[in-house]
């Protein structure tokens, strides 16, 4: 990957929709040279999939939960579990297998306080292997962004 294939991918997840010929002009090469690009970049697997950011308030998700978790056993078959769990739920948002702590970080989008608390009960007072788990309740979102630092 070359710095033109950087500046082409930083006006990408800027805006995917970003019409061929204006991204041939930012990055100074033919549109011809931004599709071969660009079909590469995909085969490759750098450009994963083209999205619709949404805002989360206007489809009816209030509370966004920043969710610690703590694992009763170590037991690889049971953290595949809960890995495929959390994998398959639409209210988790992002997931990460930490160090530290806790074993996994959670982002949880839910539409209202009555609503996460239904999750929680659902996924983790349900789930004999969850030791404990801690929740910060997002009050305010300063940054929030899919664009990664090319």
């Amino acid at each position: 990957m070359d710095s033109t294939d950087r500046k082409l991918l930083d006006q990408l997840q800027r805006n995917a929709k970003t019409p061929v010929h204006s991204l041939a002009e930012a990055t100074g090469i033919s549109t011809a040279s931004v599709q071969r690009r660009m079909r590469a970049l995909r085969d490759a697997g750098v450009i994963q999939r083209d999205v619709a950011i949404l805002d989360p308030k206007q489809v009816g998700l209030g509370i966004t939960a920043i969710v610690s978790v703590e694992l009763e056993r170590d037991r690889l078959d049971q953290i595949d579990a809960f890995k495929r769990k959390a994998r398959a739920d639409p209210q988790v948002t992002h997931f990460y297998c930490i160090a530290g702590e806790a074993d996994f970080i959670l982002i949880v989008m839910a539409k209202d306080i009555a609503g996460y608390e239904a999750f929680t009960h659902r996924f983790f007072l349900a789930d004999k292997n969850v030791r404990k788990f801690r929740t910060s309740i997002v009050v305010s979102t300063e940054k929030a962004t899919s664009e990664l630092p090319l």
